[in-house]
This record gives structure tokens, C-alpha cells and sequence, in this order.
């Protein structure tokens, strides 16, 4: 028998975010280690907030939405939280539920420069890398650059030939540069 396509969402969820995320993931060894991290650091985020006042977005969620920027090459806060809005995944790892609304990106810049300014950051992401060193997890032998975020100033009229060869058949010879070729008239004097 053929399922009906229901158009109408489900007015409740059982599931948390947790059970949707599978039991091997690798964003579970790095949030237990970011937790653990974090409420080490507790005492650094109270002495940096005040008392009273209207509640900021908590400095934990902050340094984890800021280490998944990091670890999925997210180019923008704006897209960051475009991310988190639609992913589960994401969601669970900053520790958002999924009814809650994600930051506006303005808001979660403003209060992640706050934590950068009190160095609270840098600290974060040293004992991330210290552990993840200790783990094994780190190596100085391989070193990856995402280059989609380099900026390029070079063209093909810049590089230097590789190899040259003339073929002087039909009054043409062929250049050829590191496999990418182009002709070029030759003048019959030459």
C-alpha cells in the first residue's frame, strides 16, 4: 500500500537532537572535549560578566559555534548562522534545542568580540589544540590550507613558460605551459 504525503508538519517532536546525532560521529569525541574544556573555565566567565542586567548569549555556545566556524571553513557569522538554524547537527553541538531561535549574526558578533578582547578565546582554543596534541590528534608532518580562502593575484600571462617547444608547421608555433597550451603567430621572418 502507498504511503500518503502529508503536507502538514508534526505539531511535536520526541527527539532531542542528541538521539538524531549517531553514536560515531567525530563531532562527539570533540564536544565531550570542549565541555569538559569549558566548565574548567567557568570561573574566567563569571569574573567577566556582571551580576545583574540583561542575560548575554552564554560564552560556552559562543567558543563552540565559533570552534564549528573554524572546523567546517564557515566563511561568514551571517552564514554560521544560517548553518545552525537549518542544521541538526549543528544545533546540538552549540547546545541550541531545535524550537530554540539562533542568534542574529550581528549579536553573535558583537558578544564573541567581547570574549576575544578578554583573551578568554585564545585560551579556549590553546587548551583545544593542547588536548587534540595530546590525543594524537595533531601532527606536525602534514599542514593543510583551505585555499578557497586565499586570494589569488596571478594569471596565466604570468606564469613563467615550464616547457617550450616550437612546431613551425603552418607558419604557427605552439607554447606549452604546465600542460595548458595557447598559439601564437609567428612572424615568417623570425
Amino acid at each position: 500500500m502507498r504511503g500518503m504525503d502529508h503536507r502538514q508538519a508534526d505539531m511535536f517532536s520526541y527527539l532531542s537532537a542528541e538521539a538524531r546525532v549517531r553514536k560515531d560521529h567525530p563531532l562527539r569525541a570533540v564536544r565531550s572535549m570542549t565541555d569538559e574544556i569549558l566548565s574548567n573555565m567557568s570561573p574566567l566567565f563569571d569574573a567577566m560578566y556582571a551580576e545583574g542586567g540583561r542575560p548575554s548569549i552564554p560564552p560556552e555556545k559562543l567558543l563552540r559555534a565559533q570552534l564549528l566556524q573554524m572546523l567546517f571553513s564557515v566563511r561568514s557569522e551571517r552564514l554560521l548562522m544560517e548553518e545552525i538554524d537549518y542544521s541538526m547537527l549543528y544545533r546540538w553541538f552549540v547546545g541550541l534545542n531545535l524550537d530554540e531561535p539562533v542568534w542574529d549574526a550581528t549579536t553573535f558578533t558583537k558578544n564573541l568580540d567581547r570574549l576575544l578582547e578578554a583573551v578568554v578565546a585564545k585560551e579556549f582554543l590553546a587548551q583545544v589544540v593542547e588536548r587534540a596534541r595530546g590525543a594524537g590528534l595533531i601532527s606536525d608532518e602534514h599542514f593543510t590550507v583551505d585555499g578557497t580562502l586565499l586570494d589569488a593575484r596571478a594569471s596565466l600571462e604570468e606564469f613563467p613558460a615550464q616547457r617550450q617547444r616550437e612546431n613551425h608547421t603552418a607558419g604557427r608555433s605552439r607554447q606549452s605551459d604546465g600542460g595548458l597550451s595557447r598559439r601564437k603567430a609567428v612572424q615568417p621572418d623570425a
